[in-house]
């Protein structure tokens, strides 16, 4: 039993961490794609949004089908994808050819992601529990953090290709080991995949955030803006009805009448929008403002990942002797400090202006991930924690391409009329108040008690 434990909790940290490392290590990687590609502001957009996009509208259909056919069967399928789809991004041709194979990618990390956290908790009990998760949430935040030192390194000794080709051993290492060390489980009770809810939200998503990077080169009176402002939140609209009705909702929407779920699914999306998109300006601003190099860059944004590797493992610890609102509204406090610590960047200032920031916000990312982590598991019973971490992940995701395309929106607004510096400054602002927001909205939605057993042993009953 220990030993399957340990293998579990080895495969699945590296699997999340071969699939997060993807949705940031290509940030600093841009430069060099939109040079070789001949990418347009748009396209490049596109090469991280349609990984998160995808990864984020299919997490919820994974989980269920997880729940449904066997979490160990999906997580192996899953691998297959996105090692395959890797291969497909590192031989890409055009811009388009590395979107689409993107897209693939995220759909293989979406199966990953979606049963990760259901593994976990089907092997550990109680404190332990708490420990793999604050474990996994290291890794998790950790991976997100050193793309960009990762992608630096790899762009600048062997070119932007290299960040795919290296998931290939990669994936096949973890494929094998997840077939012959995962024991299987599922949810008995599990129902079919909702396919009509799956498609409406995809659809309201995608045109969501379609219009919001088409937003400033169409212009957003321009017709596909236009459809994509109004049929998106239609489709969405249209995905409520449909689970309302559903014998087998893929994301019963009545569970967000829970305060807790609620509450947790908010610090979910906001840290996503908050935080992670700024490593895409930053890895921007860092090349094409202060010409460092790729290296250079993610040299400059390790403090992050130090920060978040002390906050980690020690929220891990206390998500079993503290409650976790307290956790959660803290982590969002220190995101939004961070990036208002960042506002008031001047042309001619230094990387090191920014520091304090980055500082702050790695121990804002090192506090709430292993926190959310046992949330969003323990808001369910642990039978539907292949739901859960799916649910838990969607809004991750789905705050990351929506971030990206809103932020983005902003910054390239700004740049047009003020600066590079001024784009930047406008969405540290916006950005940081989003995040004290959210905040505030987890302390008024979450109660001390709500995840009491939860926070104590690791389970619902």
């Amino acid at each position: 039993m220990q030993a399957s434990r340990g293998w579990t909790l080895a495969v699945v940290c590296a699997s999340t961490a071969l699939l997060l490392l993807d949705v940031t290590v290509v940030n600093v990687a841009l430069p060099a794609i939109e040079d070789d590609l001949g990418a347009s502001f748009s396209e490049l957009q596109w090469v991280i949004d349609a990984y998160a996009l995808t990864l984020a509208v299919t997490l919820l259909s994974a989980g269920s089908l997880a729940d449904r056919i066997g979490r160990r069967r999906v997580f192996v399928a899953g691998v297959a994808v996105f090692t395959a789809a890797s291969a497909a991004c590192a031989a890409a041709w055009s811009p388009v050819a590395l979107d689409l194979a993107r897209g693939l990618q995220g759909i293989g990390a979406a199966a990953m992601f979606a049963t990760s956290l259901a593994l976990l908790a089907e092997e550990y009990r109680g404190a332990d529990r708490g420990r793999a998760f604050g474990v996994w949430g290291a890794v998790s935040g950790a991976a997100l953090a050193i793309g960009p030192l990762v992608g630096g390194a790899l762009v600048d000794g062997f070119g932007w290709r290299w960040i795919f080709w290296l998931n290939l051993p990669a994936g096949i290492a973890l494929a094998l080991l997840a077939a012959r060390r995962l024991r299987e489980s599922r949810d008995p009770a599990a129902g079919h995949v909702d396919l009509p809810g799956a498609a409406a939200f995809s659809a309201g998503v995608f045109l969501v955030v379609l219009a919001l990077i088409r937003g400033n080169p169409d212009g957003w009176g321009s017709p596909l803006v236009l459809c994509g402002l109004i049929a998106g939140p239609l489709a969405l609209a249209a995905f409520v009805a449909i689970e309302l009705r559903a014998a087998h909702p893929m994301l019963d929407v009545r569970l967000f009448g829970q305060r807790a779920f609620s509450g947790t699914a908010i610090v979910a999306f906001v840290q996503s929008v908050a935080l992670y998109p700024m490593f895409l300006f930053l890895a921007i601003y860092f090349q094409d403002v202060l010409g460092y190099s790729p290296l250079e860059t993610g040299l400059r944004l390790l403090p992050v990942t130090v920060t978040l590797f002390v906050f980690a493992p020690l929220s891990g610890r206390l998500t079993a002797h503290v409650s976790l609102r307290t956790l959660l509204t803290a982590g969002l406090l220190l995101i939004g400090t961070g990036l208002l610590l960042m506002h008031g960047l001047r042309d001619g200032d230094d990387w090191t202006a920014l520091l304090p920031g980055l500082l702050v916000g790695g121990a804002g990312i090192g506090t709430i991930s292993p926190a959310l982590a046992a949330a969003m598991v323990g808001v369910l019973p642990v039978e539907r924690s292949g739901l859960s971490s799916g649910i838990n992940n969607t809004f991750r995701q789905v705050g990351i391409a929506a971030g990206i395309a809103a932020l983005g929106a902003i910054f390239q607004h700004r740049l047009a009329t003020d600066g590079f510096v001024a784009g930047l400054n406008e969405i540290f602002l916006v950005a940081g108040l989003l995040a004290l927001a959210g905040a505030v909205l987890t302390l008024l939605l979450l109660r001390a008690g709500d995840f009491r057993q939860a926070d104590a042993t690791g389970e619902v009953s």
